[in-house]
């Protein structure tokens, strides 16, 4: 069994205040929030709890994928994936779109995209983000 731990520091009331998320298992340092960079208001000021989450599918559906096509004899000589996660104010996260190009030697456009649905379903951060819409867009390169 793995843990992984993060914490949060947050002062002030939602809308004025600020916070800090410190990564914890990995050492990475820490990475301040607020909410108008929630909100939309100041895009690329500082990160968000959704972009945290974009991270975690992106790299989980990666990892996932190429097991399976592993598992298949066809490992991905290359495989990039970007998560997409939209947040509305007011509402909470809406979904979640997952796009992956891949460089898998040996597999057809169709192979490759039941390998990508299938990886979508089968993926851990996937199957913890069941409340959500997640949709994907998948091609080989």
């Amino acid at each position: 069994m793995t843990v992984s731990s993060a914490q949060a520091h947050w002062e002030g009331s939602l809308i004025e205040g600020q916070g800090e998320v410190e990564f914890l298992s990995s050492s990475l340092g820490s990475v301040e929030i607020d909410w108008r960079s929630r909100a939309g208001e100041a895009p690329g000021s500082k990160t968000t709890p959704e972009e945290f989450i974009a991270a975690a599918h992106s790299a989980c559906y990666s990892m996932a994928l190429s097991h399976a096509l592993a598992g298949n004899g066809t490992p991905p000589a290359t495989l990039d994936t970007k998560a997409d996660v939209t947040f509305v104010p007011g509402t909470g996260i809406t979904g979640i779109h997952l796009t992956v190009a891949a460089s898998v030697p040996g597999l057809t456009a169709e192979q490759f995209a039941g390998f990508a649905n299938d990886a979508k379903t089968g993926c851990p951060v996937s199957a913890a983000l069941t409340g959500t819409t997640i949709t994907l867009d998948a091609k080989l390169v």
